[in-house]
């Protein structure tokens, strides 16, 4: 019975604080841990045992699955180099300065000193990335800060092992070289075979419950795997999450990935939440033991402070170093974008989790303790809370809604027709009529995306927003008629759930558009055959240049270009904005020439940069 009382009160808890956070400026993991720390003070609670093996073995596996299974590949391999300094060397560094801090002023070994530097390293994933996405960062940030919360307790968790170790026994070199290389190389060929198995499964498990109970064993697998190695479990379920997301479009039906989105989102939002409100109800126990220690309260309390001014400072000493070598291939980061990773080092689970694996013989354990909490404390009430504001006041900011959905458009339009393509050759000489209706179909689709950047003047909603507003209505109605039926009983329960699904499936679609669509400016009406701004109406559909040609400036860094544009004032041909240098972009900031058209076969539109408006253009 108090099981069952523990897991309500804590789904409940995470409910209600999720729900208020939503309308407070106050990150969710930040609340639960103080919610946590005040139950922890109840005597009529009793606090549950957050053991390092729960943590470790069974929070820690799905929670990295779930970030790294909707983590884009290709952008991971993009920002190798930035992921690779942070999650290696800046918790070595961080590790090692903290260690020289406690040496300094705890009397404990320096083995011990130096666990604790690597229990307070790593940035969390689930803390870090949650910020960063509500902070509005853009995106290669919050990339390169979820690719570093992903990969660095495997090195903070080899590092704590080689310092427990050292605890009890003298480790050479030697010693930790072999354990960083077994943890580095096969716990990522742990994690690759266990994919590559989950992928040959998927193809033979094709039903859907099936194929979405597999998603929930692969992490476990993967970690089970390497650790059997003494390699990183980490790694190993990071590479497995990476290449199953990766595969996943490919290799499973459309009703298995729908499922197990579906089921996933429910497990990470109630496990990342937990974790954090699991944190704050060890604090009662936690300042207990170490106030029984011989250490005064007053030299803990300078210990904790001065431990997290360290992990704070070392980071932005750290990242602002080593900022020129974080994307050698691509646009440099920025000193603000720099700044704004340096300032996003939120500790969470891990460090609680690996502090909980000291040893009992370790000297000042419950001191250690306590500073680990402080540091986790610490960083998510100040980094959590200012960095929103801090970028801000940076500039830094995350991508334009309007200019996604331009990009968006572009990439339907091009999907769209290769579909079209594909359904030529698909069909036999009886399919021309047919043939002929759903191209007029795909036609309207790519109108209709077409047709979300347009602004009106009066205020008068889009083809597209009327059609959704009716769809909505007529499924309203449907809705209602199989409800009708189902309560007089005149149709089968399973064919009224499958009607009923498709509907449910349709209405998230069309509310998930609505949303996005919300997010897009609103742009003035512009009457019937006018431009939609001045500048699309000064400057020509075409200019006397060739409408062919590469990106200079791409030439030149070595880059390659997605897509080209030309700027419709000078003919100057660049790179579209989903290339690494987005130079249309850049020639549009430094000459100021307003509208640039796409020169890619088959596409006509025009894009002003000033008023963030297009047209379509007229055809070649």
């Amino acid at each position: 019975m108090e099981i069952l009382l523990l897991v309500v009160g804590c789904v409940s808890t995470v409910l209600l604080v999720t729900s208020l956070c939503r309308r407070l400026p106050v990150p969710a993991p930040l609340l639960l841990l103080v919610v946590g720390a005040a139950v922890s003070y109840e005597p009529w609670f009793e606090i549950p045992e957050l053991s390092a093996e729960l943590v470790l073995f069974g929070l820690l596996p799905p929670l990295l699955y779930a970030a790294a299974v909707n983590t884009s590949l290709v952008d991971f391999k993009a920002n190798l180099a930035a992921i690779g300094w942070l999650s290696f060397g800046f918790v070595l560094f961080c590790a090692l300065g903290v260690a020289f801090v406690i040496a300094g002023l705890l009397p404990v070994p320096f083995a011990a000193a130096f666990a604790i530097g690597a229990i307070v390293a790593p940035p969390d994933a689930v803390a870090a990335v949650a910020v960063a996405r509500r902070a509005g960062l853009p995106r290669r940030v919050v990339t390169i800060l979820e690719g570093e919360s992903l990969l660095n307790d495997a090195t903070a968790l080899v590092s704590l092992r080689t310092a427990i170790a050292a605890l009890g026994a003298s480790v050479t070199f030697t010693d930790i070289g072999s354990d960083l290389a077994l943890a580095v190389v096969v716990g990522p060929l742990a994690g690759l075979l266990v994919a590559k198995v989950a992928i040959w499964l998927f193809r033979v498990l094709t039903d859907t419950p099936s194929s979405t109970t597999l998603t929930f064993l692969i992490p476990f697998a993967a970690w089970a795997l390497a650790e059997s190695v003494h390699a990183s479990g980490v790694l190993a379920v990071v590479v497995a999450g990476l290449v199953v997301g990766h595969a996943t479009p490919r290799v499973r039906s459309a009703p298995a990935r729908v499922s197990t989105w579906m089921n996933w989102s429910t497990v990470q939002f109630i496990l990342e939440h937990t974790v954090f409100l699991l944190i704050g109800l060890q604090t009662h126990q936690i300042l207990a033991a170490a106030g029984d220690d011989p250490v005064s309260n007053g030299r803990i309390a300078l210990v904790a402070l001065a431990v997290l001014t360290s992990v704070i400072g070392l980071r932005i000493v750290y990242v602002m170093a080593i900022r020129p070598l974080l994307s050698p291939r691509h646009r440099p980061l920025s000193w603000q974008e720099g700044l704004v990773i340096s300032w996003a080092g939120m500790r969470g689970v891990v460090t609680l989790a690996a502090a909980l694996t000291l040893p009992a013989e370790t000297p000042l354990r419950p001191v250690l303790l306590l500073i680990a909490l402080v540091t986790v404390a610490g960083t998510l009430l100040i980094h959590g809370l200012t960095l929103p504001l801090v970028a801000r006041r940076l500039g830094v900011r995350g991508p334009d809604p309007r200019e996604d959905a331009l990009q968006e458009a572009m990439v339907t339009q091009r999907s769209i027709s290769a579909g079209i393509d594909a359904l030529k050759t698909a069909a036999g000489p009886d399919d021309a009529e047919l043939v002929d209706r759903m191209k007029n179909m795909a036609r309207r689709r790519i109108d209709l995306q077409w047709e979300r950047l347009g602004r009106s003047r009066d205020g008068a909603e889009s083809t597209a927003m009327a059609q959704r507003r009716l769809r909505q209505a007529a499924m309203a109605g449907e809705r209602r008629k199989l409800l009708e039926i189902r309560d007089k009983g005149f149709a089968d329960h399973e064919v009224l759930s499958t009607l009923l699904t498709e509907l449910d499936v349709e209405e998230a679609t069309l509310v998930t558009r609505e949303d996005r669509e919300r997010e897009v400016r609103e742009a003035p009406a512009r009457a019937s055959g006018e431009a939609p701004c001045v500048h699309l109406g000064e400057v020509p559909a075409e200019v006397d240049f060739e409408a062919h040609g590469e990106c200079a400036d791409c030439v030149r860094l070595g880059q390659e270009p997605v897509e080209l544009r030309m700027c419709l004032t000078c003919g100057h041909v660049a790179c579209c904005d989903s290339s690494p240098g987005k130079h249309a972009a850049l020639h549009f900031r430094r000459t100021g020439h307003p509208v640039m058209r796409s020169i890619e076969p088959g596409e006509h539109w025009r894009w002003c940069y000033v008023d963030q408006l297009h047209d379509e253009g007229p055809d070649d």
